[in-house]
């Protein structure tokens, strides 16, 4: 139907996830996973799921991108001398 559209949302689908898989720092990976679930989540809403897209967007990247950011900043970076 937004063949444009989804064409895009894929496009950019593609380009987070090989940020998040490339980077070395963990809270660049842990916000290109949050962008990636809330891209999915207007995919899934372009498609007609938009049940699916509200709960993909409340919990893939509402929560689960807090408990990432949290879980990063509770623990400490080490060093090998």
């Amino acid at each position: 139907m937004y063949w444009e559209l989804e064409l895009i949302l894929f496009i950019f689908l593609l380009i987070t996830a090989i940020i998040a898989l490339e980077s070395n720092d963990l809270l660049v990976a842990a916000v290109m996973l949050t962008m990636f679930s809330f891209l999915m989540a207007l995919l899934f809403t372009t498609m007609g799921a938009v049940d699916v897209g509200f709960t993909e967007a409340v919990v893939g990247a509402g929560v689960t991108g807090i408990l990432l950011v949290v879980a990063i900043y509770q623990t400490t970076y080490k060093t090998e001398d």
